[in-house]
Formats: structure tokens, sequence, C-alpha cells
């Protein structure tokens, strides 16, 4: 069965002043989502699938979405704020006016999803191996199968000088994944890398493994997906700034022993729309690789 592509697409925006996951950066106006779907396709993918909000709706089509269904099976499903809540809830949550997060728009998506499938975040650039390790993963795993993977990469290869990011940083013991602490607010300080973890700042090596939301599961992940989201609300409904994450609920899955997380590493160098500074960034590594021949001048065909 081949796999499905999940991209969340449904972010604010609110570092990078816009909707990134729809701004052009190639030379023919591409976005950086094309360069994921057509990474995607070459690797072994079938379908891809975006999570976006209703308000991007129109331009999201147009800028992005109606391109790559023209080359690709693409669909793509909204991530409201209200939902999966019931009424009672939603009063609870009443002041809050944007989407709960990346474990909630994945499960937003559920239903359009009819196999084995890998998630991506929407303004990270992965590199065409990890797509092809995970889609020759997805592809050899049923949907019942409770081993799971993704795909770790170097903390100093995903790092912004223009501020801090977010990471998961990853504990990985004989090839599977152990656990994932986020650590939200990552940056250089001169040619140091400090996390601020909880209050406390951190000195880090830039060696360790991290997370960038690229993991691959299999359908039998949404039932922990669920418990995760029903623990998540009974708590954190009536905190306007709580966010349902996916690394949370992937390390939660391992550590209820309700299925592995196999861990595979890239040393890809990441490139990613994070702040305004980074888009000149982001355009001129893609000219790279189209000098390189990585890429074709024109990505799509029609």
């Amino acid at each position: 069965m081949k796999p499905t592509l999940l991209v969340l697409a449904a972010g604010m925006g609110s570092r990078y002043g816009g909707v990134k996951q729809i701004d052009s950066v190639g030379k023919n106006g591409e976005c950086l989502l094309d360069f994921a779907a057509y990474d995607a396709r070459l690797s072994g993918f079938s379908k891809v699938v975006y999570i976006i909000r209703r308000d991007i709706e129109k331009d999201f089509r147009e800028k992005l979405f109606d391109r790559v269904a023209r080359n690709f099976d693409a669909e793509y499903v909204f991530q409201d704020p209200d939902a999966l809540l019931s009424d009672s809830e939603k009063k609870m949550a009443a002041e809050r006016s944007k989407p709960w997060g990346t474990m909630h728009a994945v499960l937003c998506a559920e239903k359009a999803i009819n196999a084995p499938f890998a998630v991506i975040n929407s303004d990270d650039y992965y590199g065409r191996d990890a797509f092809k390790t995970l889609g020759e993963y997805l592809s050899s795993i049923s949907p019942e199968s409770t081993e799971h993977a993704m795909v770790g990469y170097v903390l100093g290869n995903t790092m912004s000088k223009s501020g801090t990011v977010s990471r998961g940083v990853c504990t990985v013991k004989d090839g599977y994944l152990e656990s994932i602490v986020e650590n939200t607010k990552i940056g250089y300080e001169g040619n140091s890398i400090v996390s601020d973890l909880n209050g406390q700042k951190i000195t880090m090596s830039g060696k360790e493994w991290v997370s960038m939301n690229l993991f691959a599961f299999s359908q039998s992940a949404f039932k922990g997906f669920h418990e995760y989201w029903e623990n998540f609300k009974k708590s954190s409904l009536d905190k306007p700034k709580s966010e349902a994450l996916l690394p949370e609920a992937a390390s939660q899955i391992v550590k209820n022993g309700e299925g592995k997380i196999k861990f595979f590493t890239s040393t890809e160098k990441w490139f990613g729309m994070t702040y305004p500074e980074d888009r000149e960034i982001v355009k001129n590594e893609l000219i790279e690789k189209i000098k390189s021949s990585y890429y074709p001048e024109k990505l799509w065909e029609k």
C-alpha cells in the first residue's frame, strides 16, 4: 500500500508575519510545499493531504493547491478551533481564536487518511532522502502495525540565525525513540547554542538529535492520538495558549507501551521559513539545488 503525505499547513505565521506556507520562493512562483510534494511523489507517496485554515482557502488554492493537484493526487481539510469539541467543551474554550496545535491538526485529517502516512510541517525543508526513507518504510508496514517511525536531524543543522526555534530533543536507544522533550526556545548566544527550558537556560552541544515533526505512522496510531487529545482537553481547554503537540503524543505512545517509533536519521542541512529574514535564504538554497540539477528548472509540467 502506497503511503500518504500529511502536511500541517494551518499555522498562523506570527513570527514570519504572513502566510508563509503559500509564500513564493521558487523560480517559477513555487512555494516550499511544492518541493515537498515533488520529493514525496518521487519517493513512493501516492497522495498528499493538506490541513489548512478556512480563512486562507482561496489563496491556498490559487498559490499552491490547484497546481499540485494537477500533478499529484491531493486534497485538503480544515482545522477549525472548535473541531473535535463537544458543545460544553466549546464553551470552556470560548477564548480560543486559533487552532489547537499539531496533534489537533492530525486528528482533524483522520477521515482523509486511508493508508500509512508521514507528517511534515509546511515551513521546513526536509530533503528527498528523508522522504525516500519513510516512503519505503511506510510501504512495508500494515495499517495495523504498532511500529511507527520518524526522521531525526542534528540540532546544529536546524538552527536559524534570525531567532530562536522550537525543537523536540530526542532520546534514542537501540535505534528506537525513547522520549522527546519539547524545547520551545533554542537560539544562539554568541557562538553557543542555548535552550530556555522551563525558565532554565541550558547550553547545548548542537549534536543532539531533534524532531522536526517528520513522523511516519500506521493508522493504528490514531488510538493513542485520541487518548492524548482526551487527556489534553481535560487539563487545557481553559488555557487559551495551550497546544496539543504531535511530538508529545508520539512520545506518549512509546511511554504507554502502545507502540514503538523506529528512529531514522538525516544529516541534511535544514532550511525553513520561521522569520521574514529566512525567505531570501530559502530562495537562494533552492536556486543552488536547481543549479546542481537536484530539481529541474520547472518543477511541474502543468
